[in-house]
């Protein structure tokens, strides 16, 4: 049996809100909101620790192990407070964060690492893009946007309930792809940049940073070499999430 909540005074409604806009607030609950029907079916598919849905009368819910998960019926006021949507789709539900700090080694595979990407639609859709060509780990660094963050969720389409993605500095996700003894090869020109046709991506990680600023120097002192994507004369740079579609693929592409 589901519960109802009519009143957008209602806890649980402050609660929801909170998860959608405080970044504090969900690492001090280790929850964090998702909302739309498709989130819900990508959580049930993969077994995501879901706590409570909110649902309203016209929605269609998807199968789930409703044991432990409250299930509270709302009305269509209650669903637009709620929900950090623009349009709601009928849906939002909370889930417990999974640990993110990284393994203590890596095996040799191919990996993403982000630095100072503040977009989380990009982020998300960055990850998405990982998720796809199977990067065998995602790591964010210093300055990127919130991994948990709505934006950042909805963009990345389910990968929260099925890839691990790891947050830590800089310094100790280098340490860790040398350890493995894997090429960290950075999105950006330099001296020693070097075609990525050219490069050797089957086993490696590569390191994106914002489109705005790029790379820091700290990152770049911890590339073993920068590639470039060829493109036109007229283009100085591309998106990061598009740079990061191109590399990803040409690593899958090269590692199979």
């Amino acid at each position: 049996m589901s519960e109802t909540i009519t009143s957008r005074k209602n806890p649980l409604c402050t609660h929801f809100r909170k998860l959608a806009s405080s970044r504090a607030y969900r690492e001090e609950t280790g929850e964090f909101l998702c909302d739309s029907p498709k989130l819900l079916q990508e959580a049930a598919r993969w077994g995501a620790a879901v706590h409570t849905v909110l649902f309203t009368q016209a929605l269609l819910l998807p199968g789930l192990d409703n044991a432990g998960i409250r299930m509270i019926q709302v009305s269509e006021s209650v669903m637009e407070a709620v929900s950090p949507a623009r349009t709601p789709q009928g849906v939002v539900f909370s889930c417990r964060m999974e640990r993110d700090e990284p393994p203590r080694c890596l095996k040799p595979g191919r990996y993403l690492l982000l630095e100072g990407v503040q977009d989380p639609g990009n982020v998300g859709t960055i990850l998405r893009t990982a998720d796809a060509f199977e990067a065998d780990g995602m790591f964010l660094l210093e300055g990127c946007a919130d991994l948990y963050s709505p934006k950042t969720v909805r963009a990345a389409m389910g990968v929260h309930f099925r890839r691990a993605v790891w947050r830590c500095p800089l310094r100790e996700a280098a340490a860790l792809v040398k350890a493995a003894g894997l090429p960290l090869y950075g999105a950006a020109l330099g001296e020693n940049t070097v075609d990525v046709r050219q490069a050797d991506l089957r086993a490696a990680a590569v390191l994106i940073g914002s489109e705005g600023r790029g790379l820091s120097p700290a990152a770049l002192a911890e590339c073993t070499a920068t590639v470039k994507i060829p493109m036109s004369d007229r283009c100085e740079s591309l998106n990061a999430a598009a740079a990061a579609a191109v590399l990803l693929w040409e690593m899958r592409r090269t590692g199979e």
